[in-house]
């Protein structure tokens, strides 16, 4: 797959070295331009490029957000228009600002971000578990047994495109439902939330919704 990331810090990196260890051709990109990114580009080799956000998202089949949930106003919207992304972001007010719709639940920050990207499949996951964790425990428990990614979209077929790359790094995907629904069972405070939990367990907390 081309992957592309916006988003080069912990989690964004993290990814892109985990899909190019998949064989997937990654774009990845940051606020500050792909001059900033020229060693993190020769680190993960010659199927990964630096590029400007817009860039990576016309590149990717698969568009991963890695940002700051504060910065989901400044996404580019028209170059994520009828693409699969995947929302690995979190609200953290303390760092984001307060979002009241945000802190009294009326809405989950999945939905703020479909909300401003129309035209995209947005799909929420790898946001449940640490950037450290995430690149270390992939394939941890070889093909019987493998951590728990939870995955929520309100599109069945974007849903099932992520859920591939889910497995193809190395995780067990978890349907947890639609934006509203399963996206809040996954977002900073709950229980399965830096949990860690192999999939069967992480399956038995989260439930489904529709």
């Amino acid at each position: 797959m081309r992957i592309g990331l916006i988003g080069a810090g912990h989690m964004g990196s993290t990814l892109a070295h985990l899909c190019v260890e998949a064989g997937d051709d990654v774009a990845i990109a940051n606020s500050r331009g792909p001059d900033t990114l020229r060693d993190l580009e020769l680190m993960l080799g010659e199927h990964a490029v630096a590029a400007t956000p817009d860039e990576a998202a016309r590149f990717g089949d698969i568009v991963v957000l890695a940002v700051p949930f504060g910065q989901y106003q400044d996404l580019p919207a028209a170059a994520l228009s009828g693409k699969t992304v995947v929302d690995a972001c979190n609200y953290y007010p303390q760092r984001d600002g307060h979002h009241a719709a945000l802190d009294d639940g009326r809405v989950t920050s999945s939905e703020l971000i479909q909300r401003e990207l129309p035209g995209a499949h947005v799909v929420k996951a790898f946001n449940a578990m640490r950037w450290d964790h995430l690149r270390d425990y992939h394939h941890s428990a070889g093909a019987l047994r493998r951590y728990g990614i939870p995955v929520s979209s309100d599109d069945p077929a974007a849903k099932w495109r992520v859920m591939d790359l889910v497995e193809q790094l190395g995780y067990e995907p978890v349907d947890a439902g639609s934006l509203r629904a399963g996206g809040r069972k996954h977002q900073p405070g709950t229980d399965v939330y830096t949990a860690d939990l192999w999939a069967d367990e992480l399956r038995d907390r989260i439930g489904i919704d529709a």
